[in-house]
């Protein structure tokens, strides 16, 4: 039972985490979308499969629709 609560604790204040973050970004939006951007997790170099950037262009999904 204490697993449980601790547990949907932790998931509570990472959800809460996430909302202050939404209310003092612009627009609510969050930056850098795609994973391509990031070397480490494209390291052969390819583009963006959700809007097709190269990792040394701007991501082009700047609008990430729910």
């Amino acid at each position: 039972m204490k697993l449980l609560l601790l547990t949907i604790g932790l998931l509570g204040i990472a959800f809460a985490g996430i909302a202050v973050k939404l209310l003092f970004k612009k627009d609510g939006k969050f930056a850098g979308t795609c994973a391509s951007q990031s070397p480490f997790l494209n390291a052969e170099g390819e583009s963006c499969s959700l809007c097709g950037a190269k990792p040394e262009e701007q991501c082009k999904n700047n609008e990430a629709k729910s």
